[in-house]
Parts: structure tokens; sequence; C-alpha cells
């Protein structure tokens, strides 16, 4: 292989004195910006509505933005004469190319976060092997001598390492502060990925940029320091990070956007390490690392400390949720890569020819032999500011590893048939929990011992029969080569932030005085005013963000008032020992189930478990309250051991879903909401907002047929917009979905801090038919446990739909795919439960 140096390319007319080669480049670096940051904001766009498709949109998005880019960039590469805007085009272009390599990360499950980082590390290995196998015009770094007798390049060298590592230090400090890492592994493989992906962009800046600048490729100390070579260079870098930056595969609308957020903020410094790095025989050893740390170490902060799965929208819209955080973190810190170029400028400034000769030469003469230790007072700060960063994060972050984790779904499902048949009904509940306990510990024993022998913790459950583990390749290849093992779901953890979000509160002080139009549409004022019937006697389970439990609409009906919160309260989220809510979300639904004023029946009681303090749940959480539902069970209590069904909920509202971006498949909750059903526990489940588009009821509980689901209408009759539709698609079975729909638009109910106010969504239709169901149990107790008979009530006596029909297979039919089997009717529907009663 050659060794010889770098041939100097000669120098160019300035990009200043060249109109049309200013108008090309501010064109083009225009038309990046536009490309790279439109294409991210399309996709964020597109996750507030998920869907199976999402993989593919993302695929086009990409081709889309490689097309647009690299097009363009190749035929201007190719014919421009100027030849350092003829490098810049070059070295964009092998950027997009980088970009084009990544693309099979976005192939990857959207929760396979460790798979993607697995990838992303190989093809960055493969484009960097690519880029120093097509790019042999000089010594490549991997043959730089170590011991080259250089003092001047050797002090640049590092003086430029320990500018990189404090510069870096300063980045990361608002990630440190803010962010919180996952799992030990997770933790190690986004560091590699950062890194490796900042080794290929350094080394694109060092192939295709930084030898064809003249201030670069001739000798350092052979002119002073080019100003207008430096902010040409530093758009040039900025430019080359957002093409990169776009391309990565972590997260779909996520990680991406934080990256070209920071990275090129840092294009100034990076060209100020460039100059400051290069140096006689080691110019392409010392040119490329320092910035490759750099970008590597930048990148690294939010990768590892941001979990790419939060950063949807639909779950980080919420004030003060992980985007806030997120986006404040890559403000500050582009903030300070910007102020750190301008220190760049002053420095590279400051070491002209005859400073830098001064400064970091041996002086000339045998008697002046000093030296001052610039490179290692810089690396002396950049050791204190790193451990400034640690002090940083075990005080004001949130130190710990918080990995992802597994359910593991184990193919033993019991035989609950029997159930219905028992006519007691407490002793109907006791045999499905005695039985489904039972079969847990038995057809789990085997791995719950092996996994203690090898001391990874597991937490087991038996509404549905299975186990959450940590998330873990190796463990995960182990767990489904057991022949008791099922299948492996993924169960998405949410980080700790900051400080808690705050609590939605209402406007509105006052409780309202008289009902409000949704209770008036079904009827729910007649029932308490004509027949006297207000939900007395019935239990309903609330499994939400949590209650805040001392609102004035809910204070009295809370079972465990007085402070009676054993068998009444569990949160498996913060651990709050008291009725909470730090979101609000559930406040509101409760309150339409039986608020005293805003609630369909007032007179029933609650119990309540958190599943949703953030919104983001995943399989085991939604078991945790459901688990406690049907056997609620005293503070730190097990839920195998100390659950009380005698004291579950009858009726459950549940204003929420699991998608599959949760980690739930479409039969992930089937074992659970059957049992629950054969326990004589009424299930209500919202059908979801992913409307007006057909096929859209896929995630459950909403699409089970053991589930009772609810879609929205607003206070003109007409099927709401965002009502998702049938049929269901999910489970190929072609499913009639939802079942009934109700007020959910607009809709007044009681918020923290005693406050009211209104929200709408099907999660505010549902709580409508909860309440009925408890009007029509306190109605006639025979109807308890019934929930064939329950089912037909509510359906037959379903006021009939008259509003328009979207254009879905099924919509016209009865039942409909958009509407089930009309609106629901709260007086219709507790006058027949009495009429059963009283038989006539």
């Amino acid at each position: 292989m050659n060794n010889s140096t770098v041939q100097n390319i000669p120098s160019q007319p300035s990009s200043r004195n060249d109109c049309l080669s200013s108008l090309v480049f501010g064109g083009l670096l225009g038309w990046i910006i536009l490309v790279a940051y439109g294409r991210v904001f399309a996709q964020f766009l597109s996750s507030l509505s998920p869907s199976p498709a999402t993989s593919r949109i993302s695929l086009v998005y990409s081709a889309v933005e490689i097309i647009l880019l690299g097009v363009p960039l190749l035929v201007f590469a190719g014919f421009w004469q100027n030849q350092r805007l003829k490098a810049v085009f070059k070295t964009w272009a092998w950027a997009v190319g980088l970009t084009l390599l990544l693309i099979p990360v976005q192939l990857t499950g959207q929760l396979d976060t460790q798979a993607k980082a697995c990838l992303q590390i190989l093809l960055s290995v493969v484009f960097v092997v690519l880029v120093l196998l097509l790019s042999r015009r000089g010594p490549s770094p991997l043959q730089i001598r170590l011991g080259v007798n250089d003092s001047p390049s050797r002090q640049r060298l590092g003086l430029a390492w320990s500018l990189a590592l404090l510069m870096a230090a300063f980045v990361a400090y608002p990630w440190l502060a803010w962010g919180a890492l996952g799992s030990f592994l997770d933790t190690t493989l986004d560091v590699l990925a950062a890194i490796s992906v900042g080794v290929a962009a350094g080394l694109i800046l060092e192939r295709f940029l930084l030898q064809s600048l003249s201030q670069i490729s001739s000798e350092p100390d052979a002119a002073p320091f080019n100003g207008g070579e430096f902010f040409l260079g530093g758009f040039s870098i900025g430019a080359t990070l957002v093409i990169i930056a776009s391309g990565m595969g972590f997260s779909f609308g996520g990680t991406q956007l934080l990256l070209m957020l920071v990275w090129p903020a840092l294009g100034w410094a990076l060209m100020g390490l460039a100059k400051l790095a290069t140096s006689g025989v080691s110019r392409l050893w010392s040119t490329w690392l320092p910035l490759a740390a750099l970008i590597g170490l930048a990148g690294a902060a939010p990768m590892a400390l941001i979990d790419p799965d939060e950063l949807a929208l639909v779950i980080s819209i919420t004030p003060g949720e992980i985007l806030h955080w997120a986006f404040q973190a890559s403000i500050v810190s582009a903030l300070t890569g910007l102020v750190l170029g301008l220190f760049m400028l002053l420095l590279l400034s400051r070491l002209s020819r005859r400073d830098t000769r001064a400064i970091l030469s041996s002086n000339q003469g045998p008697a002046r032999t000093a030296r001052f230790p610039w490179a290692a007072l810089f690396g002396a700060a950049a050791l204190l500011a790193w451990l400034a960063g640690a002090a940083i994060y075990f005080t004001a972050g949130q130190p710990g590893f918080y990995g992802e984790r597994m359910f593991v779904v184990f193919h033993s499902q019991p035989d609950l048939s029997a159930a219905p048949g028992i006519k007691d009904y407490n002793q109907r509940r006791e045999y499905v929990y005695n039985t489904l306990v039972e079969n847990a510990n038995t057809m789990q024993a085997s791995l719950r011992q092996t996994l203690d022998k090898l001391g990874l913790p597991y937490t087991p459950y038996y509404l549905v029969n299975g186990l959450e583990v940590p998330a873990n390749p190796l463990l995960r290849l182990w767990l489904a080569s057991r022949p008791e093992v099922d299948r492996i779901l993924d169960s998405p953890q949410m980080r700790p932030l900051p400080a808690v979000p705050p609590a939605e509160t209402g406007a509105i002080k006052n409780a309202p005085s008289k009902p409000e139009w949704n209770l008036t549409n079904i009827g729910a004022d007649r029932v308490w005013n004509e027949l006297h019937i207000t939900g007395q006697g019935v239990v309903v389970g609330q499994s939400d963000s949590g209650v805040q439990g001392d609102h004035p609409e809910l204070a009295n009906s809370y079972r465990g008032k007085n402070g009676q919160n054993n068998y009444n309260w569990y949160d498996p989220w913060n651990g709050t020992t008291a009725p909470t809510d730090t979101e609000g979300h559930g406040t509101h639904t409760l309150g339409t189930v039986l608020g005293v004023h805003t609630g369909v029946a007032p007179g029933a009681n609650w119990i309540a478990c958190v599943n949703l303090a953030r919104n983001l749940g995943n399989p085991a959480v939604y078991l945790d309250c459901m688990q406690f539902m049907l056997a609620p069970f005293p503070q730190g209590g097990d839920p195998l051991k100390d659950g009380d069904p005698t004291r579950g909920a009858m009726v459950l509202n549940n204003s929420w879903g699991c998608p599959d971006m949760e980690g739930c498949d479409a039969n992930a909750l089937l074992p659970a909401v059957r049992a629950l059903r054969d326990a004589g526990l009424f299930v209500e489940a919202s059908a979801g907002n992913d409307g007006p588009r057909c096929k859209t009821l896929n995630d459950p509980p909403a699409l089970y047929a053991d589930v009772f689901s609810t879609g929205a209408i607003n206070q003109y009759g007409q099927l709401a917009d965002f009502s998702s539709r049938g049929p269901v698609t999910a489970d190929n079975s072609q499913r009639v979905k939802p079942d009934i729909v109700a007020p959910g638009e607009d809709i007044l109910s009681s918020l923290p801090g005693n406050s009211y106010g209104t929200l709408s969504g099907t999660s505010m239709a549902g709580p409508h038919v909860a309440g009925v169901v408890a009007l029509m149990w306190s109605a006639n107790p025979a109807l308890i446990g019934d929930i064939d008979r329950t089912d037909q009530i509510l359906e037959q006596t379903a006021t009939p739909y008259t509003g328009a029909l979207p254009i879905c297979p099924g919509a016209d039919g009865n039942p409909s795919t958009a509407v089930g089997y009309g609106i629901v009717d709260a007086y219709s529907a507790v006058k027949a439960a009495l009429q059963e009663k009283t038989g006539n």
C-alpha cells in the first residue's frame, strides 16, 4: 500500500467570490434541511395513529429521502468544477449512502431496540470497511505509525483528544440530569451503536471533506487561520450530520430527531478539532478519531439515556412527559455545541502560525526547552468534567438501570367452564381464582426454580399463565426453546422522569347543577328520578391512571374511605398507598361512571388500580390490575397468595387498550378476559380512537367477543370521527365490533384539583356503559354475574342509531361494525332488568 502523504489539492477561489457556487451551496444546504427534517416530521405525524403499516411507512419515507437527496448530490458531486464544493457535495452523498445502508435497521420490530442496536453496529462497521477500501488514495489511518517523532504533532493530537472528551462531557450534561438508562445491556449496545456511527461519520468527514479544504490539506502552520473556511467547514459538517441523524433507525419518529438537533450544532466545534488535530504524517489518524469520539459520545448521551419507545407522539404529548424533557435536553445540548464552536473559533484564531509554534512547539536553543502542557491541562479538565457529569447523574439524575422486560406465556391455561354453573357468586369467583393460581404454581414451578438458581428476577401471573422476566436476547432464545412456553411478548417499561408530570385539571371549579347532556341522552336521570335506582350494592372496578380519592364527586363512594385502602387500592406503578391520580384520565372516567353530579350510577361504590400512570403500558401491568379486580389483596400483598375474590369488583371499566407497541398481540389478554367473564365480572372496554379508518378496532381487550366494547357518538347523535370501527382483523375473526356506542365527545366530568372539565374519546364513552350495568345489577341482583343476559339486555334495549354511517364493511348491518346495536339506553335497560325481577 502506498505510504506517501496525502497530495495537497490546489486552493480554489473563495466561495464568497463565486456567486453561483454560493447559491448552489446554499440551495443544497436548504434542500437537505427541508427534506431531512420534513421526513422526520412526517414520521411524527404518522406516529399519532400507529398501525401495522408503520414499518412500511417508515421505509417509504427513508426511500423517498434517499432519492430526493442522493440524486442531486450525486449530480453536483460529479460535475461541479469548484473542487472544495465538489468535495462538500461528495461528502453529503456519502452520508446519504450511510443512511441507505442503515435502512435494514427499520425492518426490525418497533420494540426490538437491542436488535436495532446490534444491527446498527454491524452495518456501521461494514460501512467503515467499505469506505477504507474505496478511498485508498493515501495512507490508511490503520497504518499510521504510533511512534512518530513529531513533538508538535503529538501535542496537537493530545490537545484535540482532550478537547473532544471535554466537549462531549458538556454536551452530555442535560441528558445525565434528565434522562435515565435502560438495562446494562441496553446501555452498552446504545453506546456502541452511537460510537460506531460516530466512527463512520468521522471517516466520511476526513476522507471526503477535510482533505479537500485548502486550510486542512496544506501544512497547518503555513498560513494564518482562515475564518471563512472555518464557517464553510462547520456548515458542511453540520449538514452531513443532519443527513446521518435522519437515517438513524432506532425509533419511528424518535431518537433521530434528537440527534438532528444535537449533532449539527457541533459542526463548528468539529471543524475546530479537525483543524487543530491536523499535523504532519499523522494527519489522517489525528483528524479522524477525535471527531469520531465527539460525534459518538454526543450521540451516545440521548441514545442511552432516552428510551426510543417512549418518544412516539401518541404517548408523549402530555406536558412534562418524556418528549418535554428530551427536547429540553436537546436544546441545551445544541446551544452548548454552538458555544463550543465559538470557543474553537477563538482558540484557533489565537493559535495562529506564530502562536502555534510558540505554544505547542519546543522553543529553539539549548537554554530554552520549556513547553506549556496544554494537552495535559485540557485532559485534566476533561476528567474533571466527566466526574462532574457523574455527580450530576447520581444527584440530580435518575441513577440505576431501567431495562425492558418480557412476558412469557405458558401453553397451559386451565378449563374454567364449570364456573358459570356455580350459583353462589362468591363461591364462583373463589373457584376461578383458586383454579388459576393452582395451575400457575404447578406449571411454572420448574421454570421458576431454574430462574431462582440463575439469580434472575421474575414476577408470576395467574390470570394469564405467565412470568415477566428481564429482556435479554439469550434469555429469550432459551425460554423459547422450553416446551412449556407458548410464546414470548415484549413488556416495555417506562423509565423514570426528573419530575412527576402535572395532572390535568379543569377550568370549572363547581359541580354542574343539573345533569349534563350525556346523562339525559341515555336516560340516566330518568332511572334515578322515576325508577329510584342509582347503583347501590354494586362495586365498580376502575383500572386507569388512578383516581383523586378525595374529589367531591368520588370521595363518599370509595369503598375504602376513611383510610381503609387494603383490598381497595393498588398502584403497581408508583406504590402509592391511597387513591391518587397524577394524570387525570382516571378521575374523569370514574366520574362518568358514578360521580355524584357527573356519573351514570352515583350510588355505586368503587375500587381502583393504576395501570397507566403514564400513557405506555404493557401486558404485565394490565394484568396486575385485572388480577386485583378479580381478587384484591392488602397493601404489599402477594396476588397469588393473599387475593380475596369475595372483595373483588363486579363491573370493570377499561378506558384503555393494549396495542402491539405495548407488547400485546391479538390474544395476549384473551385468557384473562375469559376467566373474568367465567368468574362473573362484566368487562367493558373502550373501542379506541383510531377512526375514521375502517378495521381499526384491533387492540385488546376491546376486540374480544368476551368483552362489551363501546364506541363514541357526539351530542348530535353522530358517530365520532375518532371512534374505532370494525370488523376485527387482528385475529382474522372479522368479528363485529363495537357492541354499542355512547356519548364520548365533550363529556363533562371530574378532574384532579377538585375541578371539572370536558374530554373526548371512546374512553369517555365506555364509562357510560359500565354505569348502566351497575344500575341494571342494582335494580335486579339476580343479574349479577349473568354476563350473557346482561349483554342481551343492553343490545336489545339500545336506541337505534340514525346518524351517518361510514363506508366500512358491515357498517350498515345490525349489529353494525361502526355502532354495534346502537346507542346505550340506561332507562330501557334498567326497566328491562326490573321486569325480569318482577316477572312482568
